[in-house]
């Protein structure tokens, strides 16, 4: 992800957590329109990585991202919680999948984002959004983790269970 795209994505102006009622619903309303705004720069780009929606009052968020790697992609589904401390902390996002896999995740298929992008939120809040939390956490945690899962044969490519195991003779 280049700073240009990043600088692309609308910054949030309302402070508000899920128990802020109204100003929530217009928090809301700024998260859509940068994760739809991050979609579009995206798709524009030939790059469309990720899907994700979210659950009625928006505290609950599931998607699917994706990842190339050895010309082959590899699809996850993801998933998080608004904390109530939000915007001010962010969020928790899990691969449950990939739990164990790794050193650079936490119990319950969280990811590790604590070195480099916690940092980065903080210095950031309120103004970043969950479009940020996938375009700076989930997505250079998968650029990172991913090449490095698959040469050491901790995931593989669906299709390779497909393939049939060569005949011998």
């Amino acid at each position: 992800m280049d700073k240009g795209t990043i600088q692309r994505i609308p910054l949030c102006t309302v402070r508000a957590c899920p128990r802020d009622g109204e100003q929530w619903v217009n928090r809301l309303k700024e998260e859509y329109n940068a994760l739809i705004q991050f979609i579009r720069i995206n798709q524009e780009n030939a790059n469309d990585w990720f899907t994700v929606q979210s659950n009625r009052q928006g505290t609950k968020w599931s998607g699917k991202c994706s990842f190339v790697c050895n010309m082959l992609r590899y699809e996850f589904d993801y998933n998080f919680e608004i904390p109530a401390t939000y915007p001010a902390v962010s969020p928790d996002i899990c691969i449950p999948e990939l739990e164990g896999k790794t050193v650079k995740m936490y119990r319950g298929g969280k990811i590790c984002l604590t070195s480099h992008f916690k940092p980065l939120w903080a210095r950031n809040a309120p103004r970043f959004g969950l479009a940020h939390a996938i375009a700076l956490g989930l997505g250079p945690w998968l650029a990172t983790e991913i090449p490095h899962l698959v040469d050491a044969g901790m995931i593989t490519h669906p299709s390779a269970a497909a393939d049939p195991a060569p005949a011998t003779s």
